[in-house]
C-alpha cells in the first residue's frame, strides 16, 4: 500500500482536490451544455417550473473514476474486478448520455444495466455472500443482482429535485468511508468509498436549490451502480446492518411508491409526481427545504450505519436497523402531511 492512503491528512488533501475538480469540471460543463443546449424542459410531472440544463453527471463521473484510478494505480492495484466495475460505470455514464441527448429504448439501456452489474459482480468471491449463507450461492447472485439493478434505477427515479441526490450520494459514500475507516483503517478502500461524497459535496454548489444544473442520467445512473456496488461489498462483508441502514429514505421512497403505483395497476416506468418528497413540494415547501429535511435523516442513519457495523458504544444488533425504521418513517410522514407554515398578516405602519 502507498503510504499517502496511509495517512488521514493525504487522504483528506486528496479529497479537497477531488470535491475542487468537480466544482471546477461542473462549471465547465454547465457553459457547455448551454451552448449545446441540452435542457431538462418542465411538464406538468416535473417538480421544476424552468428548464434548466442537464447532464453534471458529465462533470462529477470522470473526476470520480480519474480519483479512483489514479489512486489504484498509486496503490499497484491489479485485481481485476476493480476494472470491470469501472468499465461498467463508464458504460452506463455513455448510454445515459447518450439518453439524456435523445431517448433511448428502455431495453438497451436496461441491456447495458445488466451487463453493467454482470462485471461488478466479478470482484465477489464465492465465499463473499450477500445474504449472509441464508441462500445458496447461485440464489444469492440472482438476489444481489435484482436489487443491485433496481437499486440503480430507484437512484435516477428519485432524482427529481434539486439537491437530493447529491446530498444521497455525499451521505451513503460519507457513512460508507467512515465504517470502512473505523474498521479497516485509512487505505484504498476507504479512499474510493469516500471520493464520491467529494465528487458530489463539489457538485452540490451548483446543484442546490435553486440549482443551476441538474444532474442527469449520466450522473445518476453510474452513481447508483457505484454506489449499490458498494452496499453488496459491505453486505458481503457482514455489514449488512449498515449497507441497508445507509440508503433507507432512497430505498422506502422508491418502493412504497412503486408499490402503491403497482396495487394501482398504473405503468411503473412512466414518469410521475406521486415521491414523497414530491408530495412535500407539492404542499409548498421549496427544494431546498425538502433536501435539507432529507440531509438531516441521512444523518441519523449514518450515526445509526456507524453504530451498527462498529457496536459502538456498544453492540445491540438490531437496534439501529429498528431505530432507522422508525426516523425513515417519521420522515415519510413529514413529507406526506407536513404543510409549511402559513405568511401572517402585513402589519400596517402607522400613519402620520
Amino acid at each position: 500500500m502507498s503510504s499517502w492512503l496511509g495517512s488521514p491528512w493525504a487522504v483528506g488533501l486528496a479529497l479537497v482536490v477531488v470535491a475542487l475538480a468537480s466544482w471546477a469540471g461542473t462549471g465547465i460543463v454547465l457553459r457547455l451544455l448551454t451552448a449545446w443546449r441540452v435542457y431538462d424542459e418542465p411538464n406538468h410531472r416535473s417538480s421544476h417550473t424552468q428548464a434548466k440544463p442537464r447532464g453534471g453527471g458529465l462533470a462529477i463521473v470522470p473526476v470520480l473514476l480519474v480519483a479512483w484510478v489514479a489512486a489504484a494505480i498509486s496503490d499497484s492495484q491489479h485485481d481485476m474486478g476493480f476494472w470491470l466495475l469501472v468499465t461498467g460505470a463508464l458504460l452506463l455514464a455513455a448510454i445515459s448520455w447518450a439518453d439524456d441527448v435523445r431517448p433511448r429504448p428502455a431495453s438497451l439501456r436496461f441491456g447495458v444495466q445488466v451487463a453493467a452489474v454482470a462485471l461488478g459482480f466479478w470482484f465477489l468471491r464465492p465465499e463473499m455472500l450477500v445474504f449472509q449463507g441464508l441462500l445458496p450461492l447461485p440464489a444469492d447472485r440472482a438476489a444481489a443482482a435484482l436489487l443491485w439493478l433496481w437499486f440503480i434505477n430507484l437512484f435516477n427515479f428519485m432524482d427529481g429535485i434539486d439537491g437530493i441526490t447529491a446530498v444521497e450520494t455525499v451521505t451513503i459514500s460519507g457513512g460508507l468511508a467512515t465504517i470502512a475507516a473505523l474498521t479497516f483503517g485509512w487505505s484504498l478502500g476507504t479512499f474510493i468509498a469516500a471520493v464520491p461524497a467529494a465528487a458530489a459535496l463539489g457538485f452540490l454548489y451548483w446543484n442546490w436549490a435553486p440549482s443551476r444544473i441538474f444532474l442527469g442520467d449520466v450522473g445518476s445512473v453510474p452513481l447508483g451502480y457505484l454506489l449499490g456496488w458498494f452496499l453488496i461489498i459491505f453486505a458481503a462483508n457482514g455489514f449488512w446492518e449498515a449497507a441497508l441502514i445507509l440508503p433507507l429514505y432512497y430505498l422506502a421512497d422508491a418502493s412504497l411508491t412503486l408499490a402503491k403505483r403497482a396495487l394501482r395497476r398504473e405503468r411503473l416506468w412512466q414518469a410521475h409526481r406521486e415521491h414523497f418528497y414530491q408530495r412535500a413540494v407539492q404542499h409548498g415547501f421549496s427544494h431546498a427545504a425538502v433536501a435539507g429535511r432529507i440531509a438531516a435523516c441521512n444523518t441519523i442513519l449514518v450515526l445509526l450505519a456507524v453504530w451498527a457495523a462498529t457496536g459502538r458504544p456498544w453492540s445491540a444488533p438490531g437496534i439501529p436497523l429498528a431505530l432507522a425504521l422508525l426516523a425513515v418513517a417519521g420522515l415519510l410522514f413529514m413529507l406526506a402531511n407536513q404543510r409549511p407554515p402559513a405568511a401572517g398578516p402585513r402589519s400596517t405602519p402607522p400613519q402620520p
